[in-house]
């Protein structure tokens, strides 16, 4: 048992890596959708490139959202409008009026009869109420159909020009008038049935709206069938017009219905197989080409975590509505990996993100082909994402490359910009300002994960900050030395590629541990007293070597990422501490090279290597007397020369000719430093 617990305690790493591998993909899986997937792939206008094809079973054709819209549409314009009518409201008003036009009109008998202005007051009536009078406006079309309902009973039908607004009632009373002739009894009709006249409609709005649905409800979502074995498309034919729609039928009809129960465990079985080999990828790649990525399982964690919620939110958003899937900010994958890792890492885990979500998004192909564009473009325009215009600037690259790439592809598929969804540019630029979201996202992984990115180095190269202030007060001179060796490292890593924020941050930190003895160390030393003096060589060499480790131990206790740590460990690597190794063999005759060698590790990266060299070759620089162009050559040449021959650089990823252009600037940094003037050949 113990010898059991024993081998999975030196295995954790390990385990914890397949639990995270089988959580990931089980997850993944999990938001897929469960249905299988169309074997063929087929473009509108294009050729049909697989074998003949026969219908494999019997199935509906579809209509095309354009057909069922224009239905709906059709539905909607001559659906009727329906009203309830108040027929006690016509009678009260008829009564009204008998009591009062004697009342009105009994000083104008003598001009006129009774009898035929009471009828043409009947007829105003008759006029108003033969459809009704509203109780309000309504902002209708006059030619949209109506319908009175008296209860629930359909009494008379017509259009919403037939019905009295309230303030048309003056204009039917003069128009009856003026057919009778009786046009001078305008004001005394008007002031009569102003009294009298109410309105008899009132909209029936859910009645309405339910009548509609119940119409909209009818519709048929296919036209026509397709019986089993009958020949759909034949191979090199053209795919466009009804054969089209009978393949996008298909192709419904196979990923919907064709997928019962019984199979339903082999589909999730094949998605399982897919999404685990694409995962697998990423493992191996990060254990051969990034192995230090691969060890810590915290920022393996990151990058799956990473992926699995960029899957989770498309998902998402494909559920409510797919048209929205380019609003969803994949790029700011690769962003986010190139700010903690690098370019390869970012671009191999986007790709590998937009195959699996592929399986997610409608057409696929477009989908794929978009996303992967967009993520090489980010790769190579994103350079410094502490500097924010380079983020903007790249950020409006990709929402151009989008819709370039998205605009040929609809005329592909169309064949015309006639139907150009110009909506789809929006999802676009709305994508470009979310990967600006970026920024406060890599903030808050930093302090979630602890990683680091170069916007923390930016932070961290101030030399206000409180380390670097008391590594001024303190030890002066190391904290000037500090300076040039970064303005070297800098400068040599521009040159060759290399990441200058990181190479001047480790710079400026590398010798923060000299503040333990700052009077030890010659920079520091401004009395003309050596403290060396009295001291043996190998205790001079234990306080020089010490350095490297209290370094280590004030860094953690200030907080420094990782990555700035590393520059400490490595900058002087396993070499020795010449002088003092010297004296001791003078003295002695024999000294252990082991007393007098720095604990290492050698530099495993190109900064880490850079950082070595610059270190060597500012604080060396002191010791040159009357320094030329002859002297600073041969001088750089033969200290970066015995670190190569001594292996130091045989763990990082450096090369000869990075070596060479690395001499190449500090040659001539040096010479500025110095203030030589080029040798023109006589």
């Amino acid at each position: 048992m113990k010898d059991y617990i024993n081998t999975l305690y030196r295995n954790h790493s390990l385990i914890y890596k397949a639990l995270l591998f089988l959580c990931t993909t089980v997850l993944i899986v999990y938001l897929f959708p469960k249905s299988g997937k169309f074997r063929y792939t087929f473009e509108r206008g294009k050729p049909w490139q697989s074998e003949s094809l026969q219908a494999p079973f019997d199935f509906a054709i579809k209509k095309t959202g354009e057909e069922i819209a224009a239905e709906k549409k059709e539905i909607v314009e001559n659906a009727l409008l329906y009203f309830n009518l108040n027929p006690s409201v016509e009678t009260k008003v008829r009564e009204g009026f008998k009591s009062q036009f004697e009342a009105t009109f009994s000083d104008s008998i003598h001009r006129a009869s009774s009898e035929k202005l009471f009828k043409t007051g009947e007829q105003i009536i008759s006029q108003l109420y033969a459809f009704g009078i509203l109780s309000e406006n309504h902002d209708f079309s006059e030619d949209k159909r109506i319908a009175i309902l008296d209860g629930r009973e359909k009494i008379k039908d017509g259009f919403y020009s037939n019905l009295i607004k309230p303030d048309n009632v003056p204009g039917v009373i003069d128009q009856v008038l003026q057919n009778n002739n009786l046009k001078h009894y305008k004001t005394a009709f008007v002031s009569l049935f102003f009294d009298l006249v109410e309105p008899n409609l009132s909209y029936n709005k859910n009645f309405t709206d339910k009548a509609l649905q119940d119409e909209l409800s009818k519709i048929s979502y296919t036209k026509g069938s397709i019986a089993k074995e009958t020949l759909i498309v034949s191979k090199g034919e053209v795919v466009e017009g009804s054969k089209y729609q009978i393949l996008k039928s298909l192709q419904s009809e196979y990923e919907s219905q064709v997928w019962s129960q019984s199979n339903y465990n082999w589909i999730l079985f094949a998605y399982t197989l897919l999404v685990a080999l694409v995962l697998l990828m990423l493992f191996l790649f990060l254990k051969k080409y990034r192995p230090k990525v691969f060890d810590d399982n915290t920022k393996v964690t990151f990058i799956f975590f990473n992926i699995s919620l960029l899957i989770f939110i498309t998902t998402l958003v494909v559920k409510y509505d797919a048209k929205y899937i380019y609003i969803v900010p994949i790029c700011i994958l690769p962003l986010v990996f190139k700010a903690f890792f690098d370019a390869r890492l970012g671009l191999f885990a986007h790709v590998l993100t937009v195959l699996l979500l592929g399986f997610v998004v409608p057409n696929s192909y477009e989908y794929i082909f978009l996303q992967t564009i967009a993520g090489i473009v980010t790769i190579l325009t994103v350079s410094e994402l502490y500097k924010r215009a380079n983020l903007f600037i790249s950020v409006g690259q990709i929402t151009l490359i989008y819709i370039i790439a998205y605009f040929a592809f609809f005329v592909i598929h169309e064949g015309s910009v006639e139907t150009l969804k110009w909506e789809t540019f929006i999802w676009f630029i709305l994508c470009g300002l979310a990967t600006l979201f970026v920024q406060p996202l890599i903030y808050a992984y930093e302090k979630l994960f602890g990683l680091v990115s170069d916007v923390s180095l930016l932070e961290l190269s101030d030399t206000n900050s409180k380390l670097l202030k008391e590594l001024a007060n303190v030890a002066p001179g190391t904290f000037h030395h500090s300076l040039n060796v970064a303005n070297l490292a800098e400068a040599s890593a521009n040159e060759i590629g290399a990441n200058a924020m990181l190479a001047r941050v480790g710079a400026l930190y590398h010798d923060i541990g000299k503040m333990k003895n700052p009077t030890y160390f010659t920079e520091n030393q401004s009395t003309g007293i050596n403290p060396h003096d009295e001291l043996s060589a190998k205790e001079s060499a234990r306080i020089i070597t010490d350095h490297v480790i209290n370094g280590i131990e004030i860094a953690r206790k200030n907080n420094l990422p990782d990555r700035v740590i590393d520059f400490i460990r490595t900058h002087h690597g396993t070499s020795l501490v010449y002088y003092f190794y010297m004296k001791e063999k003078k003295e002695y005759e024999v000294a252990d090279p082991e007393d007098f060698s720095y604990p290492g590790p050698k530099p495993f990266s190109k900064e880490t290597a850079i950082l070595m060299m610059c270190d060597s070759i500012e604080a060396a620089s002191k010791s040159l007397k009357e320094p030329n162009s002859t002297k600073i050559e041969a001088f750089v040449e033969n200290i970066i020369n015995k670190q190569v021959e001594e292996g130091q650089f045989l763990n990082a990823n450096i090369t000869f000719k990075e070596i060479q252009s690395i001499k190449k600037v500090l040659k001539h940094k040096l010479a500025n430093i110095y203030h030589l003037r080029i040798e023109y050949p006589e």
